[in-house]
Formats: C-alpha cells, structure tokens, sequence
C-alpha cells in the first residue's frame, strides 16, 4: 500500500511538472528555450484566410521582400532577433544586327545589369504569458541599401555615312536619333527603427503561429541617376555623348506600419 501511495505521488508530480514546462507527449518542450534558434515565414501565401482582400484584411508584411527573419532566444523569456538580405545579381542579353561595314555579316549588340539589395536589421524581443499563448513585445532597428546599373555596348559604330546604324532595341536604350551607352539609377538608402507588439500561439512542440502589429519611424533617399547617350554630332565623323541627370527624392514616415497586423509561423529548434 506505501508502495502504491509512492508510486502514485510520484507520477502525479511528473504529471504536474510536464504540465508545469508544457512538454509534448515525446517529452519535448511546447515553448522555445534558452539557445533556441527560430526562423519566421509569412503565413499569408499559405491560405486564402491569410491573404484575403480588402482593408481588414491581414498583411504579410512581417517578412520584407527576399529577407530572412530569424531569433534566437537568450532565456526562455527574451530574444534577439535579425532580419538580413544580402543581395546581388547581374544579367547579360545579347542580340545580332546587320553590319553596316559588310551587310552579309551580322555584329553582336549586348545589355548587361547589375543590381545590389541589403537589408540587415536587428532587435530585442521579450514574452510574457501563460501556457501555450505567449504575448511579446520589443524593437528593432534597420538599414536597407540599393543600386541597378545597366550599361549597352554596339556592333555598328555612329559615323558619318551612318549616323544612325542598325543596333537592337532592348527595350528603352533608344532616345530619339541616339542610344543610351549606360543607364545608372540613383543610389537607395533607407533606415528604420520600431517597436512591435504581438502574440504566438504553440499549437506544437517549438512551433507557432504568431501575429504582430508595428509602429516606427522610416527614412529613405534615392540619390541622382546618370543616363548617358550617343548619337551623331552633326559636325565629325563621329558620336557625341551627352549625360543627363535625373533627380534624387527622400521620403519620411511616422505611422503604424501594418494596422491589419501580420501574420507569420516560426520554427523553433
């Protein structure tokens, strides 16, 4: 009988401490824990719930564009948390005109473009709460750059006898008699910092639904673009190229940054 008594006492204090840390029946943690790592995808492309229209309805904003959000967890009630995109591409498309120099011959016409995007940002977060259901709140600062350049090179050389030679058309580097040799926008800048608010839900052992609404303060400029062409001069045997700038612009904002609130799921492991 004392041995029964024992042995009941015991699993109920295993009962009550599994209940007291929400483990899951394999015996793993429901809540993240201290040296967690966690990443973050929007829950919006998942389902038409999350990606209803309309003014209520919810935004997949969490996430930027092609940037990973990810935490990792200092205690089982705080985190940092980064967002980071390191971005850069080029591209080269190449087409054939006739030669003006031996019409039975064709010369190579190309476009090539390169862009850079990054993003890196960082944050504190901590939560507050009961069982599954965990509040939290915190903020997070960023910086966003940017630049796309796009330059064109020709088989047929401007001269004299023809002034306007066969070159292909890619789409915008022909500008009335001339052609754009290089096309450089200006230089993007942003900065951001804010404070958030939100909720996750562990519906599994270190894994979540969450929502979260965000308030800051946004900069960003745009510097001035560079657009350079060639045409015939009018004068020599030759092209003259003219450079012509377009302006910059900046912007400033202070609002809430997604009133609808966004959704998202988290891994923890």
């Amino acid at each position: 009988m004392r041995k029964q008594l024992l042995t009941v006492a015991f699993v109920s204090a295993v009962a009550f401490a599994n209940a007291q840390t929400m483990m899951s029946k394999d015996g793993v943690s429901i809540l993240p824990e201290s040296g967690d790592w966690s990443i973050s995808v929007d829950a919006a492309p998942l389902g038409t719930f999350f990606r209803d229209s309309g003014p209520s309805a919810f935004s997949n904003q969490y996430l930027q564009n092609m940037t990973i959000v990810g935490k990792m967890m200092t205690s089982a009630n705080s985190a940092i948390r980064g967002k980071v995109r390191i971005g850069f591409g080029s591209s080269s498309q190449d087409a054939f005109s006739l030669s003006t120099a031996s019409p039975l011959s064709t010369v190579l016409d190309t476009k090539k473009s390169s862009e850079m995007n990054v993003t890196l940002g960082a944050g504190i977060q901590k939560y507050r709460g009961k069982g599954r259901v965990q509040g939290y709140y915190g903020a997070e600062a960023y910086i966003m750059l940017g630049s796309d350049n796009t330059d064109y090179t020709y088989g047929n050389a401007i001269t004299s006898a023809t002034q306007t030679p066969a070159r292909n058309d890619f789409g915008s580097n022909i500008v009335g008699p001339g052609y754009v040799t290089k096309d450089k926008s200006g230089s993007t800048f942003g900065f951001g910092v804010r404070g958030f608010i939100g909720a996750e839900y562990f519906f599994a052992a270190k894994m979540s639904f969450g929502l979260e609404y965000g308030w800051g303060l946004g900069l960003g400029s745009t510097g001035e673009g560079e657009t350079t062409v060639e045409a015939y001069n009018g004068t020599t045997a030759g092209p003259a190229s003219t450079t012509t700038k377009s302006g910059g612009s900046s912007n400033f904002g202070l609002d809430v940054d997604n009133a609808s609130g966004s959704v998202f799921f988290s891994f923890y492991f």
